[in-house]
């Protein structure tokens, strides 16, 4: 009964994906993600309130596979220098899950400027991650490879260059080498960093 329930719950988030992806989020209806996954609205709305909460699932799924790419990069590197640089490496993971969705996406981050609720729920990862990469810093002053006092103002530069790298590359796919670009960045914020310590 749980493996059916799960399985359902799994066809919803893929059907509502193909929905999204082919007319946009707010074009996209109960029904027509119902018609998708071929079930009931009852049985929608038995694992999911509402498009918005599916649309979250689906965000927060992709955020889960990317915390845990992140965390397991972070764990296994030398010092933190090494694993921010080895974090571009997460890059072609990134523009797969979210290729298809860019329109979803962009539709959705348009809607949170109208609806407070939706604004604070995207919010949210950018807060979280703008912890971890602070935290990481942090940790990168505390084992002595990265010098600074603004450990938070260096999350948010790169986080900004995290982002701004990831909507390009989303916009404009094959317009150069994202990942390169990415490592780069990095590379100019660390030598940035590391000037500190002469």
């Amino acid at each position: 009964m749980q493996t059916r329930a799960l399985a359902t719950r799994q066809e919803i988030l893929t059907s509502a994906t193909r929905c999204f992806s082919r007319t946009g989020y707010e074009a996209t209806s109960v029904a027509e993600i119902c018609a998708e996954a071929g079930i009931s609205k009852g049985a929608l709305y038995h694992h999911f309130p509402s498009k918005h909460d599916i649309f979250m699932a689906l965000l927060e799924g992709w955020l889960e596979n990317l915390d845990n790419r992140l965390r397991d990069i972070s764990l296994n590197a030398s010092d933190v220098p090494s694993g921010l640089s080895s974090m571009t490496e997460v890059l072609p993971f990134i523009f797969a899950e979210a290729e298809d969705q860019v329109r979803m996406y962009l539709e959705f981050w348009t809607q949170a400027t109208r609806d407070p609720l939706i604004y604070q729920a995207l919010i949210r990862p950018y807060v979280k991650y703008t912890r971890f990469f602070t935290s990481l810093i942090e940790r990168g002053v505390g084992e002595g490879s990265v010098q600074t006092d603004q450990p938070e103002m260096i999350a948010r530069i790169i986080l900004s260059l995290a982002m701004g790298v990831l909507l390009q590359g989303l916009l404009d796919k094959n317009g150069t080498d994202w990942k390169a670009v990415a490592g780069t960045g990095i590379g100019m914020v660390l030598k940035e960093v590391e000037k500190e310590k002469k």
